[in-house]
């Protein structure tokens, strides 16, 4: 019987394993410098609130650098609502978490408020040599128009996201009546809302299993007429 030669296993060169460690440890890096620098021009071309940062961050997040779906972002914006704190740092820390857990939350969130504590930081200083600045108020009361077609518009889209129809319709719009004619505290409007879509989900739920083990039934009914036969 031939001798079996043992195949030599290819040779693995010691530099390889450094470099594609290093080229590791690059991405990492840059992917949390291109997160700070992105959440910085959001957070520094963002005027009006929170809301306001919606279409720059859909145009951002979520078509360009592609780090989220539209779906998902949907979700994260429900979140960011419901906790407490300012909406554009909790949705910075949510997106950031999502890349790169506790250390890209941190480079987001931190990204997302540097802008308006540099910028509210030098008018504090530099207020009292332009406050009664005719240029500097007309180009406030310029801004201001601009702010709320910022605000229309993330609201128009998350409408037609969240597929309201006119049996759902009602949902926003009663709650919009009762914190403005009623005075009705926010909070409660999202501990109701997240207590009724918990209760109608679950319904849902139970419908869907209902109606699976009528078609279950249904199907082994069918089986067995077919083997009589």
């Amino acid at each position: 019987m031939p001798e079996k030669v043992p195949q030599s296993k290819p040779v693995q060169h010691p530099s390889q394993e450094p470099a594609q460690a290093s080229n590791d440890v690059a991405v990492s890096r840059n992917i949390y410098l291109d997160a700070f620098l992105t959440f910085f021009k959001i957070g520094l071309f963002t005027l009006g609130g929170g809301y306001a940062m919606i279409p720059l961050i859909e145009a951002e997040i979520i078509e360009k650098k592609k780090w989220v779906g539209k779906d998902e972002f949907m979700d994260l914006l429900a979140i960011a609502q419901s906790c407490p704190g300012v909406f554009a740092i909790n949705i910075s820390i949510f997106i950031g978490y999502r890349l790169r857990r506790v250390k890209g939350a941190v480079v987001s969130c931190i990204g997302t408020a540097l802008p308006s504590f540099i910028i509210i930081l030098l008018i504090a200083l530099f207020f009292h040599q332009f406050k009664d600045n005719e240029i500097v108020a007309a180009a406030f009361r310029g801004i201001r128009p601009a702010v709320v077609a910022l605000i229309a518009v993330p609201t128009y889209n998350l409408a037609k996201k969240a597929k309201l129809t006119w049996k759902t319709a009602w949902v926003p719009i009663a709650s919009a009546l009762l914190i403005w004619q009623l005075g009705v505290s926010p909070i409660l409007i999202i501990i109701a809302a997240g207590v009724v879509g918990y209760l109608v989900g679950r319904r849902g739920t139970r419908k869907v299993h209902e109606v699976a083990g009528i078609m279950d039934e249904q199907r082994k009914a069918d089986e067995s007429v077919e083997e009589e036969k």
